[in-house]
């Protein structure tokens, strides 16, 4: 039992790193009819904060 918790810790912070890198920037970019692929290399070449905050700054892609 005590060899499953750090397997446990481990898939935790993978999906978490997934979730802040990819997920997050991706879902604002396509809300904000912006280019998904290039917001999550962005986001894994500088920061995922980062390209969340300029996201949010942006906000929707003029038509």
């Amino acid at each position: 039992m005590e060899s499953i918790i750090p397997i446990i810790a481990v898939i935790l912070m993978l999906w978490f790193g997934l979730w802040l890198y990819i997920l997050v920037p991706a879902r604002m970019a396509e809300s904000r009819n912006r280019s998904t692929v290039g917001w999550v290399l962005l986001s894994l070449i500088f920061s995922p904060i980062l390209a969340i905050l300029f996201l949010w700054v942006l906000g929707q892609k003029p038509a």
